[in-house]
């Protein structure tokens, strides 16, 4: 019998308040196939209990408890354990989109990656903020990868283990672990001797990962503590011993204060901007949302609206990748299928968005050459000025990602069906459409 194609490893101590959150986001993944390992370090509180609870109500949930021995030897040990194809990391006050698995392992797949790393949000109380780094939308070698790394070498971005996915197999291969010795960038110790052995990195420009940040954590004493600064030096040690190794000599000299800014460089998960600055949203309206109400009532216009609902979440990965709007997203959706040409007011009822909003859609789109525009004559029996709106050529990656969301909301929609039924399904749905056409001439 195979495997999972991921192992799940999740480091628990004295967790009770959040355990709850974290494990749920897992179990509710779209992604079905892992396995979720949770280490119990020895917790004081009611933990290991919770972490028992989950295992008997879902078989994909293992649970192993230790002595206290921090959290490098928990996940160590979750490593011996992991059966998976890939491995992904999560802290237990943390927590993840339910969508974020299913982008990781695709882009690996897709791209034959040994690394992928993510965008993610980091929370400070009701605050959210999306961070990120590498802004490049292919494959990255090992010195490319390290390139990016370099210009910010503290930052959590590159350190931490919870924005990435990794290929079990390498970490196997080369005996690769957590140094439990060590209490301070022990994720970028591993992270970097990983590295060593990667050859193909991509950067996935979504945040699917909620960091929370935690008062008193030694990543927020910076270097005031004289323990700290030692095990900075240490860590340096690894990181000047990587970039010798990547970089030939001549280049390495070249780049050599840059990589010694990571000894002034101060580990960075970076700061939630005030509410009145760009950038600060509450928690809970960085993603689409559904009211409790909408979910729960029943009734023709609440279908409608779940559906609509439903579609804008798959959709909106693609948003936050290529940095849309949702209006912007819901015109190139339109335009995938066919091109327009009729009166913006016609339009903009269709994607039931304000005229304004659309006008702002199309400038921006063509002038990031996406949608080609033509504001064609004024039409007064249709009452306005016609437009001729088609998709350009430069579209055709954002148009690929839709299409690709599009296959994910049907198969939401449709999942638990079998294909006998889906076939009559959707033979009765097309004359359901073909009535309503008829209902509205």
């Amino acid at each position: 019998m195979s495997g999972p194609i991921v192992s799940i490893i999740v480091p628990v101590y004295n967790a009770e308040k959040t355990i709850q959150r974290c494990v749920e986001s897992i179990l509710g993944q779209d992604f079905q196939d892992f396995e979720l390992l949770l280490i119990d370090d020895g917790s004081q509180d009611t933990s290991g209990e919770l972490c028992d609870a989950f295992a008997r109500q879902d078989a994909r949930v293992r649970v192993f408890h230790k002595e206290n021995g921090g959290v490098s030897a928990a996940r160590n040990l979750g490593l011996s354990q992991a059966q998976g194809v890939y491995l992904q990391f999560l802290d237990s006050d943390d927590w993840i989109t339910a969508d974020a698995t299913t982008m990781l392992v695709r882009t690996a797949r897709e791209y034959r990656c040994d690394l992928v790393i993510s965008d993610f949000y980091r929370v400070v109380g009701d605050r959210v903020s999306h961070k990120g780094d590498i802004q490049e939308d292919a494959v990255l070698s090992r010195e490319e990868y390290a390139a990016h790394m370099m210009e910010r070498p503290a930052d959590f971005y590159y350190g931490v283990l919870w924005n990435k996915l990794y290929r079990r197999e390498i970490v196997e291969r080369h005996h690769l672990r957590m140094n439990p010795e060590i209490s301070w960038c022990e994720d970028f110790m591993f992270n970097l001797e990983y590295i060593r052995y990667a050859e193909r990195f991509y950067a996935l420009q979504v945040p699917i990962y909620y960091y929370v940040k935690t008062k008193g954590s030694l990543a927020s004493q910076y270097l005031s503590i004289p323990k700290t600064i030692r095990m900075k030096l240490m860590v340096f040690e690894y990181y000047n011993r990587f970039f010798k190794t990547v970089l030939d000599e001549e280049e390495y000299e070249r780049s050599r204060l840059k990589v010694y800014k990571f000894l002034v460089d101060a580990a960075g998960d970076g700061a939630v901007p005030p509410a009145i600055l760009p950038g600060s949203q509450k928690l809970g309206d960085e993603r689409v949302s559904v009211p409790a109400q909408a979910m729960e009532g029943e009734g023709l216009l609440l279908d409608l609206f779940r559906e609509r609902k439903l579609l804008e979440a798959y959709v909106e990965t693609v948003a936050l990748k290529y940095d849309l709007s949702m209006q912007e997203i819901r015109l190139l959706l339109y335009l995938s299928q066919s091109p327009w040409e009729g009166t913006r007011k016609d339009l903009a009822e269709i994607l039931d968005i304000s005229r304004a909003a659309l006008t702002m859609a199309v400038q921006k789109l063509s002038s990031r050459s996406l949608v080609w525009a033509d504001g064609g004559q004024t039409d007064e029996k249709k009452g306005g000025r016609s437009w001729r709106l088609t998709c350009m050529d430069e579209a055709r990656p954002v148009l690929a990602d839709l299409a690709i969301a599009r296959g994910d909301f049907e198969q939401a929609c449709t999942a638990g069906i079998d294909p006998e039924e889906l076939a009559r399904y959707y033979a009765t749905e097309e004359k359901i459409r073909n009535n309503i056409r008829r209902a509205l001439q």
